[in-house]
């Protein structure tokens, strides 16, 4: 069947949707007005749900018999960002902002639960409807799942998409197997000995430790993995010293580690604290370092792309569907879903060149052509369907 009419008939009230929640964000775990929206929706729908994650919503929608369970998921957080659009519905908070395109991705799933729940007589198996807090920040993935999203009935394929204003709209983008990064922040502490910058000999500096550190650093891509591997650690902070002429007795630095592969993850980490270690220790200082684990690497299951790309070819032509030949070192928590079923993460192109929509996430100007939310509709019911089969 062909659901493009539907959509047609939906568009203005998603699009409203869509505009009354970006002018209303809401950080990470604070989502309580988008939760409400999403919850009166689905009543007015007719569609079972549950609160999860605290700020989350679970809906489910039964088709006419047993069968697979296909679950969409939508994240709901915005960011702590100053919105500088001209947006007739900007944000109304000073320092939140719908930087990422949740707003849209909430306002997708709404949509797709409508048709769905219209035709849920037509198929067999069950559709989830994951609606998640926490995306940018804590990682709600991974508390809905721990809170069972995946269980009762057990989620068989999942699928989740995301804005991307680098492709035009009515266009999506599609990556086999490895498509984002596993992210841990790094916190590295170095201890020397204080001492007056006239007598360096009565001290041990730990700011020159930290030089040492950080160049040695160095050799953990150049040297330790495999160049046919990824691996990023980026060291963004550096703090020491107290005066210009006293030798400091520690240095902190902070930074992030991504890896696309869990045995590159483990090495890096191990080699990390290895150089660190030794090198403080052979310069008479002590180092420690600590690990706070992220995001998992996010790998995508061939057979569901392929699914979505054969979706995508028949509804919106060959010439819409890009294959991404490399993955990006950027991290996302749909990971945590794909550690319980198999499934596919993809793009659908947001921008718009002439209209001047070109800003990248998490920028200030970052604005969608809102006709992606069509498309976002149409290949998110017609995956599911295409998956339960």
């Amino acid at each position: 069947m062909d659901f493009r009419e539907e959509i047609e008939g939906i568009y203005t009230e998603i699009v409203q949707i869509r505009r009354d929640i970006h002018a209303h964000p809401e950080l990470g775990q604070e989502e309580f007005r988008t939760q409400k929206i999403v919850e009166d929706y689905l009543t007015l729908e007719g569609i079972e749900y549950t609160r999860i994650a605290d700020t989350g919503v679970l809906g489910i929608i039964r088709g006419k018999g047993d069968g697979k369970t296909v679950a969409i998921r939508a994240d709901m957080d915005a960011l702590p960002i100053h919105e500088l659009t001209d947006l007739s519905f900007k944000s109304k908070y000073d320092g939140k902002m719908h930087a990422c395109g949740h707003d849209a991705h909430t306002a997708i799933l709404l949509g797709v639960s409508k048709i769905l729940n219209r035709h849920r007589n037509e198929f067999a198996g069950n559709i989830k409807l994951f609606f998640q807090p926490a995306e940018e920040t804590v990682g709600g993935a991974k508390r809905m799942v721990e809170e069972g999203c995946m269980d009762s009935p057990k989620v068989d394929h999942v699928i989740g998409l995301h804005v991307f204003p680098r492709l035009e709209s009515g266009m999506i983008e599609l990556k086999y197997d490895k498509m984002n990064a596993s992210t841990d922040s790094v916190k590295i502490e170095i201890e020397g000995k204080a001492g007056h910058g006239a007598y360096p000999h009565d001290s041990i500096d730990a700011i020159v430790i930290s030089a040492q550190v950080i160049n040695a650093l160095q050799t953990l891509v150049s040297r330790t993995v495999s160049p046919v591997e990824s691996v990023v650690l980026s060291l963004g902070t550096i703090e020491g010293g107290v005066k210009g002429n006293v030798i400091a007795d520690h240095v902190s630095l902070k930074g992030t580690l991504r890896t696309l592969d869990e045995d590159v993850r483990k090495l890096s980490k191990q080699t990390i604290e290895q150089i660190v270690v030794k090198t403080c220790e052979a310069m008479g200082g002590k180092g420690t370092v600590s690990f706070n684990e992220g995001y998992r690497a996010l790998v995508n299951d061939d057979a569901v792309v392929r699914v979505v790309e054969e979706t995508a070819r028949r509804c919106l032509g060959n010439d819409k569907v890009s294959i991404a030949k490399t993955p990006s070192l950027g991290a996302e928590d749909f990971s945590f879903f794909l550690e319980k079923a198999s499934g596919a993460f993809y793009n659908i192109g947001c921008g718009n060149e002439k209209e001047g929509i070109v800003y990248k996430g998490h920028h200030p100007k970052f604005a969608i052509d809102e006709s992606c939310l069509k498309v976002g509709i149409l290949m998110q019911v017609e995956s599911a369907l295409a998956l339960l089969k």
